[in-house]
C-alpha cells in the first residue's frame, strides 16, 4: 500500500492562491487513479478532483476553473493548484491514491480561507 504525505496547507484571505503537495512513497506512474478530498467541519468528505491514468481529468462543480489537478510521476507527486479561494474551500484536504487494486489515504493537509 503506497504511502501518501501532504503538505502546503495554511491560513489565508479569501481571493488568494495554494498549492498543494502530495508525496507517494512509490511510482505513480502507468494506470491508477489518484485524487483530493477534501472533509470539513461536521460535514462528509468529498471528492474535489481526479486525475485517472494521467490523462482523464475531474473536477467538482464547486471548483472547476478556480482548482487544478496534476501530477509529476518522476518526483512522485501530486498536485492541487488553488485559485481564487473562498471560505467555503475551508476544510481537510486528503491525498487518496487507487493503486493496483489498494486505497490509499494522507493524513491531510488544513486549509482556512478567512473572509
Amino acid at each position: 500500500q503506497v504511502q501518501l504525505v501532504e503538505s502546503g496547507g495554511g491560513l489565508l484571505q479569501a481571493g488568494g492562491s495554494l498549492t498543494l503537495s502530495c508525496v507517494a512513497s512509490e511510482s505513480i506512474s502507468g494506470r491508477n487513479i489518484m485524487g483530493w478530498y477534501r472533509q470539513a467541519p461536521g460535514k462528509q468528505r468529498d471528492l474535489v478532483a481526479l486525475i485517472e491514468d494521467d490523462v482523464k481529468i475531474d473536477y467538482d462543480d464547486s471548483v472547476k476553473g478556480r482548482f487544478t489537478i496534476s501530477k509529476d510521476n518522476d518526483k512522485k507527486t501530486l498536485y492541487l493548484q488553488m485559485n481564487n479561494l473562498k471560505p467555503e474551500d475551508t476544510a481537510v484536504y486528503y491525498c487518496w491514491a487507487l493503486t493496483n487494486g489498494r486505497t490509499s489515504w494522507g493524513r491531510g493537509t488544513q486549509v482556512t480561507v478567512s473572509s
